[in-house]
C-alpha cells in the first residue's frame, strides 16, 4: 500500500512537471508583441489570443494599424513580433520590394470577398446582360473574375494567372456579364444599382452586411491572411507557442461563435 502511495504521488508530480512545462512561457522571451490592422484581427488577439498566451506566462502587447506598410516594416525593424492583417500574394510582393527576410507562420480566420444580392436576391434570378459591381483595383479585380468563372457566368483563358486576371482574360462571357469597376469601400452603397455586388469581407461588416447573406464566397485559400514572423524566428519556442494559440480549441471556437461566415484557415478543415 506504502509503494502504491509514494508511486502515486510520484505520477502526481511528474504530471504537474509535465503540464508546467506545457504551460511555461519561452524562458528566452518574456514579452511577445503582435501588430494587427483595428478590427477583427485585433479583437482576436484581445478576447482570445492574449488571454490563452498570458496563461502560458507570456506578457502580450497588441498594437494595431490602419495602414498595410507600417506592419511590414515594424516587424522586420523589431519593434513587432508577429503580424496578422494581410495575404501571402501581399506579403510576397511586399517583402521582395522592400528586402524584408518574413515568413508566414499561420492562416487566421478572414473575412471574404462575397456577392451579395442587389436587385437580384439569388444566383438562379441570374440573365443575361447582369450587372456586376467590382472592386476596381487589380488585385481584387482579379478575385472577382475568378469568382465569376468558378459560377460559369465567364469562362477565362487557360493558362492565365488568377492572381493578375483581368478583363481581357475572358475568353466566353456566358452570361453576358455587365462588370461595373467601382472604389471597394464604395461597393455596399451600390447595391440598389446593380444587381449584384461583389464586396470585400471588411467593408461588408463595415457597413453592417452579414457575411452570411453572401450568395457566393471565394473558393480560393489565397487570398486567407497570414500571421507573420521573421523568418529567423519562426522555429522559435515562443513562435510556436502563438502558432499553437491560433490553431487551439479554444480559437477555433470562439471564432465559430464571433465570426460566422469567415473563411477559415485551410488547415482546419
Amino acid at each position: 500500500m506504502r509503494r502504491f502511495v509514494i508511486k502515486a504521488v510520484a505520477a502526481s508530480v511528474v504530471g504537474l512537471a509535465l503540464a508546467g512545462q506545457v504551460l511555461a512561457a519561452d524562458p528566452a522571451k518574456k514579452q511577445i508583441v503582435i501588430g494587427t490592422t483595428v478590427g477583427d484581427f485585433g479583437d482576436m488577439v484581445k478576447q482570445s489570443i492574449k488571454p490563452q498566451l498570458e496563461k502560458q506566462g507570456y506578457t502580450v502587447k497588441l498594437v494595431e494599424f490602419t495602414d498595410y506598410v507600417r506592419p511590414n516594416l515594424a516587424l522586420q525593424e523589431g519593434s513587432l513580433d508577429v503580424n496578422v492583417f494581410q495575404h501571402k500574394p501581399y506579403l510576397d510582393n511586399f517583402a521582395k520590394e522592400h528586402k524584408l527576410s518574413l515568413k508566414e507562420a499561420f492562416q487566421v480566420p478572414t473575412a471574404p470577398l462575397g456577392i451579395y444580392p442587389g436587385k437580384l436576391k439569388s444566383l438562379k434570378d441570374v440573365k443575361p446582360g447582369v450587372t456586376i459591381a467590382a472592386p476596381n483595383d487589380p488585385s481584387n479585380f482579379a478575385r472577382a473574375l475568378v469568382m465569376l468563372s468558378d459560377l460559369g457566368w465567364v469562362k477565362l483563358k487557360p493558362g492565365i494567372n488568377p492572381l493578375t486576371a483581368s478583363e481581357r482574360d475572358i475568353a466566353d462571357n456566358v452570361k453576358k456579364v455587365k462588370i461595373v469597376p467601382l472604389e471597394a469601400a464604395q461597393l455596399p452603397r451600390s447595391r440598389s444599382d446593380v444587381d449584384f455586388a461583389v464586396i470585400n469581407g471588411n467593408y461588408a461588416t463595415s457597413s453592417g452586411i452579414k457575411l452570411t447573406d453572401a450568395v457566393f464566397q471565394e473558393k480560393s485559400y489565397a487570398y486567407v491572411n497570414w500571421g507573420v514572423v521573421r523568418a529567423a524566428d519562426a522555429g522559435k519556442p515562443w513562435a510556436k507557442d502563438v502558432v499553437a494559440a491560433y490553431n487551439s480549441p479554444a480559437f477555433k471556437s470562439y471564432t465559430k461563435q464571433k465570426f460566422a461566415g469567415y473563411k477559415l484557415p485551410q488547415n482546419w478543415n
